[in-house]
């Protein structure tokens, strides 16, 4: 009897956990068993490992083989074993030493005739590698760049299992990542685009300034999607730590490209007004995969023409929306991914949306019933309300607007101001800070107040909607370089909440 071993790495959302592989070959029947709760993909890996490992040019045993990952209790999912599946066969029957073995992580599928091939999750699992203390991590070439964004830990990628083997036996070299930092993000437009709308610009600068949500109301073709598009332009980049976890979902998803593995901007995501809760939210069969709020991470979501998306869609945003992260219970476990997005919406005021109100057609009762499938704790989520309206002239104008350069240096200042007031309790932008903090610890003078307090007793808004307000109008004195907000601040965030989606 003979024991091989090697180790891989099982990812659940975006953390991974070490798997030990064991291969034990014993008298018996030539036969192959797979145990270790392995998925059907998995255990499809039988067929795939033992051609790769014959069409590599390496011996198959003619005993009994037994497969075994550990532990034994989690799920494992995917054909991100093979590798390591393979190798630990070739461990147990001695055709390679053990030497580089034991601190090794393989990670990789297996094509027949012994080819590499990449899988998702890549960078996640690295991290894991890193964290558990192993020195190095064999990876498919195509995704050596994806790996070699992870520090400390050596990071070496295979074309095929002759190439893993040659390693091992100290007779070949596998590639290393060329240290060539990944090319410059290209944003989708710059503000200086949109003409007019002066009102709906000041708000996407609030919204960037203190990473609040919003709502955009209008008849078609007003500039709606476009100021939305412009919103990452006014976001300040990501730092080291936000894009590796940015890129580590997008690893999961399978949306990285080879030409640019790292994303070092604010993602923008938009799904079809048609899309599922499983496609917004996450999940499919199996481990769940990151939906369109996991992908949106730390960018942001928007969603067009919300007025036609189902309800159920729509209130399966209020969870993510307060927490910042989704947890999705599946068969083979429960994936967290986090899930802290800017959300903005974009409606049309009703059915028929005319270019003027005026030639609306719709019954009263159809115009409120379109933007009734945004419920009351869905708005009172959304921290800014914008009703737009057409401007004659301004498309053909020769205004001078400001562009997205000049407005993100602005919001670049203010997010260091709210960062620097929040530092000691780790909160970045206004929005994060929870409401009983601004109720007590900064809360505002009483003339400040007063505007809120009387919408409050009058019925306006809720305590949330009152949080909101508050939030906003910490925004709008960082963006005036204030030390607290005025009265007029918080009349203009309450003016933000009190028109809109009319």
């Amino acid at each position: 009897m003979a024991l091989g071993r090697a180790l891989s790495v099982a990812v659940t959302g975006v953390d991974g956990q070490l798997v030990e592989i064991e291969a034990d070959i014993g008298q018996g029947l030539p036969s192959v068993n797979l145990v270790g709760l392995p998925d059907a993909a998995l255990q499809e890996s039988r067929n795939r490992v033992r051609s790769a490992v014959a069409n590599t040019g390496e011996k198959w045993p003619d005993g009994r083989v037994i497969l075994a990952l550990s532990p034994a209790t989690l799920p494992k999912v995917g054909s991100v074993y093979d590798l390591a599946l393979a190798v630990s066969v070739l461990d147990a029957s001695g055709a390679v030493p053990g030497e580089r073995l034991v601190k090794t992580v393989l990670l990789g599928e297996l094509a027949l005739d012994g080819r590499v091939r990449r899988v998702r999750g890549v960078l996640p699992a690295v991290i894991a590698a890193r964290t558990a203390g192993l020195p190095t991590v064999i990876v498919p070439a195509e995704a050596v760049a994806e790996a070699g964004l992870v520090e400390g830990i050596e990071v070496l990628g295979a074309t095929s299992l002759r190439a893993v083997v040659a390693w091992l036996r100290g007779e070949g070299t596998l590639i290393e990542p060329d240290g060539v930092l990944p090319g410059t993000q290209t944003l989708c437009g710059d503000l200086s685009d949109v003409v007019g709308q002066d009102e709906a610009r000041w708000a996407l600068e609030v919204a960037a300034a203190g990473g609040h949500h919003l709502l955009l109301t209008g008849p078609p073709g007003i500039g709606k999607t476009m100021l939305a598009q412009r919103l990452p332009g006014l976001l300040p980049p990501l730092s080291e730590a936000e894009s590796l976890e940015v890129t580590a979902i997008h690893s999961m998803a399978g949306s990285l490209s080879a030409e640019q593995p790292l994303l070092t901007l604010a993602p923008f995501v938009a799904p079809h007004h048609s899309t599922s809760v499983t496609a917004m939210i996450g999940g499919g069969s199996g481990m769940a995969r990151p939906g369109a709020v996991s992908r949106a991470h730390r960018g942001v979501l928007f969603l067009d023409e919300c007025a036609e998306i189902g309800t159920k869609v729509l209130e399966a945003l209020r969870t993510p929306l307060e927490e910042g992260e989704v947890r999705i219970a599946r068969r083979d476990g429960v994936a967290r991914y986090p899930a802290r997005f800017q959300l903005v919406l974009a409606a049309n005021p009703c059915p028929c949306a005319p270019a003027r109100d005026v030639d609306c057609i719709c019954a009263p009762l159809a115009r409120r019933r379109y933007l009734g499938k945004l419920s009351g704790p869905l708005l009172d989520r959304i921290d800014i309300w914008v009703q737009m309206h057409g401007q004659a002239g301004a498309t053909f104008g020769d205004q001078q607007v400001e562009s997205s350069a000049t407005v993100a240096a602005r919001v670049a200042r203010a997010r260091e101001r709210a960062a620097l007031r929040w530092s000691e309790d780790g909160w970045a932008t206004n929005a994060e800070v929870p409401g009983h903090v601004l109720r007590k610890r900064f809360r505002l003078p009483r003339e400040s107040l007063a505007p809120i307090e009387s919408a409050l007793r009058l019925g306006r808004m809720s305590a949330r909607g009152a949080d909101r307000a508050i939030r906003v109008a910490w925004t709008v004195c960082d963006l005036r370089e204030g030390e607290i907000p005025t009265v007029a601040d918080v009349m203009s965030s309450l003016n933000f909440r009190q028109r809109g989606a009319q």
